[in-house]
């Protein structure tokens, strides 16, 4: 996610021509400003859009198919037995994820755009802070109305930081996923080590990666770093360390600094890059992350951070990107431990890290009320594991996971321990410039150069990434 774009008169143009020219701009939304969040809600006839980056037959496909051929139909079938005439449509895009985030954008800057939209959970606060979104409560009512939709019982409340912003309720979190240490069990048998492995510190987690350097040719931790792995290196490396050291990237309106924490996530990379444990030059490789996958998949890597992404579609037997026909007995996973004991966020002895979209409401649509109706059905039990077409992922809903994970122990091993205990990242504008300081002062590190070289380097990167020094908390 990058900031919101400042376009240019043409581009500006361009762009509002091909939204007129498909329809979106002033779809279903009105030109008032503050209004009554009960408009139009003893309506007869009701007509409401959904948008999404999704497409059938492209981007996305099952998703857009899934709100298409089976959400819409049901949920206007809902609604007539109700005495409700609603005619719902859909606006599929498959753009690249900033091409659509711009289009969106420009919709909404103009009070247009469609009544519920998809978005991802890091643009969830940056379009809160540019007025594009409100609160739930703004859109269709007082904070009983949206409080008691008995759907958030079953959702973790750690998993609700994706629709939120500032303590508030912007919008309902689709599925998510959650980050974990994978290990070889083959590996581990060699080495010594216990095949139920569940390291409590960072130390053991070293010590670990010390009994495996002893075999030949295996590389003993992956620990994603450096710059050309993009984002993965803050999500599947710096973000659940930093958590594991109790704080997170941005706490109490300020971006993280050279902090002594900070200090502690680099030296863990150090310790880890500098004495062999993990491999540099992979860090450095354009598909090093794509190297790590099919290393691990032929017993080369001992320990490995990743989300279940990689159980479900890297080590897949069958479907798999580097396939393990032995996955299910031959891959383990354990909770990513805090630094020590206790030392995580929170006081949590375990940490992660997850990601995920979310639903929300266009503040500016005629049908408010009836647009609420739509999200609750959307996110009803019913219709997310509809959504599943019988594939066994994440979502949501405690309810919906204990049922359709319950044949997949590592998917509900995530869904049950890991949620619980998972962090976000922070939905704001200088997030993603941010995430490059961090993988930047990784990339220092993995490549030879001191913590306080590394951090030093950081600190004056994210005051600039964040505009100022008094945005960063330092030393």
């Amino acid at each position: 996610m990058r900031s919101l774009p400042r376009f240019s008169a043409p581009a500006l143009l361009g762009v509002a021509a091909t939204l007129l020219l498909t329809g979106c701009l002033g779809s279903s939304a009105s030109d008032s400003g503050d209004q009554d969040t009960n408009r139009n809600a003893d309506a007869k006839k009701v007509e409401l859009t959904i948008g999404s980056n999704s497409i059938k037959g492209g981007k996305s496909s099952a998703g857009a198919t899934f709100i298409q051929d089976v959400l819409i139909p049901k949920f206007v079938a809902d609604q007539k037995g109700k005495g409700v005439d609603v005619t719902v449509k859909f606006q599929g895009d498959g753009s690249d994820d900033e091409v659509y985030k711009q289009k969106l954008s420009l919709d909404l800057s103009n009070k247009s755009g469609p009544d519920l939209f998809q978005i991802d959970g890091i643009w969830v606060g940056e379009f809160a802070q540019a007025g594009y979104i409100k609160p739930l409560t703004d859109t269709v009512g007082e904070a009983s109305k949206v409080d008691d939709w008995d759907g958030w019982k079953q959702i973790p409340e750690t998993v609700q930081q994706l629709g939120s912003y500032n303590g508030k309720r912007y919008g309902v979190p689709g599925g998510t996923d959650g980050r974990v240490l994978f290990f070889n069990k083959k590996l581990f048998e060699q080495a010594g080590l216990p095949a139920d492995w569940q390291p409590k510190s960072w130390d053991d987690v070293i010590s670990a990666g010390q009994a495996l350097k002893k075999l030949s040719g295996v590389t003993p931790i992956q620990i994603n770093g450096g710059t050309a792995m993009g984002e993965a290196t803050t999500m599947q490396g710096v973000l659940p360390l930093l958590v594991g050291t109790g704080t997170t990237v941005n706490t109490d309106g300020k971006w993280l600094g050279d902090t002594p924490k900070l200090r502690q996530v680099l030296d863990f990379y150090h310790q880890i890059y500098s004495t062999g444990l993990g491999d540099p030059v992979l860090q450095r490789e354009a598909k090093g992350r794509d190297k790590s996958f099919a290393e691990f998949a032929a017993n080369k890597v001992g320990i490995l951070l990743e989300s279940d992404y990689f159980w479900r579609s890297v080590v897949e037997p069958k479907e798999g990107v580097a396939k393990m026909a032995d996955r299910d007995s031959a891959v383990g996973y354990a909770l990513i431990p805090a630094a020590l004991p206790g030392a995580g966020v929170k006081g949590q002895d375990f940490v992660s890290m997850s990601g995920g979209g979310a639903t929300v409401i266009n503040p500016n649509t005629k049908f408010p009320q009836q647009a609420w109706e739509l999200m609750q059905f959307w996110n009803s039990a019913e219709m997310v594991k509809a959504s599943l077409d019988g594939a066994a992922k994440i979502t949501q809903r405690s309810d919906v996971n204990a049922e359709v994970l319950a044949g997949d122990p590592m998917l509900n091993f995530v869904a049950t321990k890991v949620l619980p205990i998972t962090q976000f990242r922070p939905g704001l504008a200088e997030y993603p410039k941010i995430s490059a300081a961090l993988q930047q002062a990784t990339a220092d590190v993995v490549g030879g150069k001191s913590t306080d070289a590394a951090a030093q380097a950081y600190q004056k990167a994210v005051e600039a990434a964040a505009g100022g020094k008094d945005k960063v908390a330092g030393n």
